[in-house]
C-alpha cells in the first residue's frame, strides 16, 4: 500500500512526512525544497489482539506499545503542485506522474492561510486555503484526462476491433493509474455502455469519478495552532462535506516524535498526552506546553496519526487481519502473534490464504476463525481484527 503526501508548496508536506517517518528530509519554508520523492515507513495504528488472548505480542515488522498495535505501510512525499501542473508548470507532469501508483492521498493543506498560491510566505489568514482544495481537484482532473486523451483515439479503434468487454479495456488501457477489472466495471455502470456515442463532457465526467474511485483524497488541515485557523478550519468542514478533513499539527508531531526518540519523553503516537523523563531546559519544557495546552488539550491529538489511520481504514476501508493458530500463536521462532495483514474489506478467508502465500490459496481446505474456535470455509468474510488460522 502507498500514500502520497500531496499540496502546493510550503504547506508542510515534507515535515507531515518526517514526522510519520522520521526520515531525514530536507524542511524549508521556501518553495520546491522537495524535487524527487521521498519514500519511507509509517504506520498506522490500531488496538492489538493479543490482550484478548492475555498474551504480549512480538511483532515481527512495527511495534505494539501499551496494547497500540503499529503496522507498516509506504508513504510518498512528492514535490509542491503549483497552478497548472498538468501543463508542466514547476515540473508538474513530472511530479504528478510520481503520483501514479498511490492508493490515496494526503492533501496537506495550510489552513492557516500563510502560504499563497505559489508556495511563498505570506501574512496568515491573508490567503484563503478552500482554494488549495479546488485547485488540486482541478489539477488532478486535468492530469487524468490528459493521459487518457492522450491515446483514447486509438483506444477507441482497438475496441471496435476487439469487441470486448469494456470494462477490461478500460482498466487495460489505464492500469498505470491503479485501474483494476472491478474499478472500471464500477464506474462504467453509471456511463452510457455505447462508449463511441460519448461527448467530451461524458468522458470528463468519467474521468473524475475515476479519478475520485481510484486516488481517493484525505485532508490535512496542517497549521491548526496558528491564531485564526480554526474558523478557516470550520468553513472547510461546512463547505467540503464529501471530504474526511483532520485538524493537524505536523511540526507538534515531529516535536514530539524527535523528543521521544530522544529519551526526553515518553510519548505514543495519536495520543493525547505525554510523559516527561528527564530534565528539560526552560525552552524544551515550554516548546511541550505549548503542544499539551494548544494542540492535545484542544484536538486530542497533534492529528498526524489519525490522518494515517482514517486514511487506511476509512477512506480506503482496509481491515487488519492476524495469522495464528488454535493451539498455537507463536511462529517459528518463537514471536507471539509476529504478524498482521492490511486487506480490502471484503475480503474472504481464501484471499487471506493467497495473501500469505499463493501455495496456501491453491492447496487451501479450511479457515479456522481463532477467537471463535470456528471452522468457516473460503467464502467466509473476514471482519477487522480477525485472527485466522489456514489449514491447507
Amino acid at each position: 500500500m502507498l500514500i502520497a503526501c500531496v499540496g502546493k508548496p510550503s504547506v508542510g508536506k515534507s515535515t507531515f512526512f518526517k514526522a510519520c517517518t522520521l526520515a531525514d528530509v530536507a524542511i524549508a519554508s521556501y518553495p520546491f525544497t522537495t524535487i524527487k520523492p521521498n519514500r519511507g515507513t509509517a504506520f498506522v495504528s490500531l488496538e492489538c489482539v493479543d490482550k484478548e488472548f492475555n498474551k504480549q505480542c512480538n511483532p515481527r515488522i512495527g511495534y505494539c506499545v501499551n496494547g497500540k498495535r503499529f503496522v507498516a505501510v509506504e508513504l510518498l512525499d512528492v514535490a509542491g503542485l503549483v497552478e497548472n501542473a498538468y501543463l508542466g508548470e514547476g515540473l508538474g507532469n513530472m511530479f504528478l506522474n510520481d503520483l501514479s501508483t498511490a492508493d490515496a492521498l494526503i492533501h496537506i493543506v495550510d489552513i492557516s492561510g500563510s502560504t499563497n498560491a505559489k508556495g511563498e510566505s505570506v501574512p496568515a489568514l491573508s490567503y484563503d486555503p478552500l482554494n488549495d482544495i479546488k485547485f488540486l481537484e482541478r489539477e488532478l482532473d486535468m492530469w487524468y484526462l490528459g493521459l487518457v486523451k492522450k491515446g483514447w483515439d486509438k483506444f477507441l479503434k482497438q475496441y471496435r476491433i476487439e469487441k470486448g468487454a469494456l470494462y477490461k479495456a478500460v482498466s487495460k488501457q489505464l492500469s498505470g493509474l491503479g485501474v483494476t477489472e472491478d474499478v472500471a466495471d464500477e464506474v462504467l455502470r453509471s456511463f452510457n455502455s455505447d462508449i463511441n456515442l460519448w461527448t467530451e463532457n461524458d468522458l470528463f465526467n468519467f474521468i473524475v469519478t475515476l479519478r475520485k474511485k481510484t486516488k481517493p483524497i484525505i485532508i490535512a488541515a496542517n497549521k491548526i495552532d496558528i491564531d485564526g485557523a480554526e474558523e478557516n478550519y470550520k468553513r472547510i468542514k461546512e463547505q467540503f462535506t464529501g471530504y474526511i478533513i483532520i485538524p493537524c499539527s505536523a511540526d507538534s508531531e515531529l516535536a514530539l516524535r524527535e523528543a521521544s526518540k530522544a529519551g526526553l519523553i515518553n510519548y505514543i503516537p495519536g495520543e493525547k498526552t505525554f510523559e516527561i523523563k528527564k530534565e528539560l531546559n526552560e525552552k524544551q519544557k515550554k516548546a511541550l506546553e505549548h503542544i499539551q495546552k494548544n494542540i492535545l488539550d484542544k484536538y486530542g491529538s497533534t492529528g498526524v496519526q489519525e490522518v494515517l489511520n482514517k486514511a487506511v481504514f476509512d477512506l480506503l476501508k482496509y481491515i487488519a487481519i492476524f495469522p495464528g493458530g488454535v493451539n498455537k500463536l507463536t511462529d517459528s521462532e518463537g514471536r507471539t502473534l509476529p504478524d498482521v495483514f492490511l486487506m480490502k474489506d471484503g475480503s474472504t478467508a481464501l484471499d487471506f490464504a493467497y495473501k500469505l502465500h499463493t501455495d496456501f490459496g491453491k492447496n487451501f481446505i479450511r479457515a479456522i476463525d481463532v477467537k471463535k474456535k470456528m471452522t468457516v470455509g473460503k467464502e467466509h468474510k473476514l471482519k477487522n481484527k480477525d485472527v485466522i488460522e489456514i489449514i491447507t
